[in-house]
């Protein structure tokens, strides 16, 4: 019977530790849940809250011709012709942070509107001359699927010098669909 108590009491400091440590271990995966939606929401609100406004003019929508053929690039626009305007800021490491919104003819000559938030890690050879590389988060919407918001986490690159950069994304996808390279200027009104 001494045998069985004990046995009992093992399980029962067994199952005890083992709601603990779950009960601990979910609090601390909460927590840092909480801390990262937190980190982001400040982030986004420093964007916001940046005095700092930005102009991008879109200029080239190259179709990776390894995923067309000849007769399919002739059909599309590679001039997106659009404008866009955008909230930036350089955080204290020298990173761009920005929230954006833009508009221009896509693939087929119809508009389509992008908006989100953009980060770039910055390195800087000079004072004047940056080189950046990071992502973008965001919703855009195409006449061929009705409109309705997709989802976009893309890739950004760009050059800078002083107040002008030369950014560019790469839209992946498969033959005859995506394999875009979309560039624009961004401009540093102040």
């Amino acid at each position: 019977m001494p045998q069985v108590k004990n046995n009992l009491k093992l399980k029962h400091g067994l199952i005890t530790f083992t709601l603990l440590l779950s009960s601990t271990t979910a609090f601390a995966e909460e927590s840092a849940q909480l801390g990262m939606l937190s980190r982001v929401q400040d982030t986004l609100s420093q964007t916001w809250q940046s005095p700092n406004y930005e102009l991008y003019i879109p200029v080239s929508m190259w179709h990776n011709r390894s995923y067309y053929s000849a007769e399919q690039i002739e059909t599309y626009n590679e001039q997106p012709w659009g404008l866009g305007v955008g909230k930036y800021r350089f955080d204290e490491d020298g990173d761009w942070h920005a929230l954006y919104g833009m508009a221009f003819l896509d693939s087929h000559s119809k508009v389509e509107p992008i908006v989100g938030y953009g980060f770039q890690k910055m390195w800087r050879p000079t004072n004047d001359f940056r080189l950046g590389a990071g992502y973008t988060v965001g919703f855009t919407a195409r006449e061929n699927m009705n409109y309705l918001p997709v989802p976009v986490i893309l890739p950004l690159a760009s050059i800078e010098y002083k107040r002008i950069a030369v950014q560019s994304t790469y839209i992946p996808g498969f033959s005859g669909n995506g394999n875009i390279l979309f560039t624009w200027l961004r401009w540093q009104l102040y």
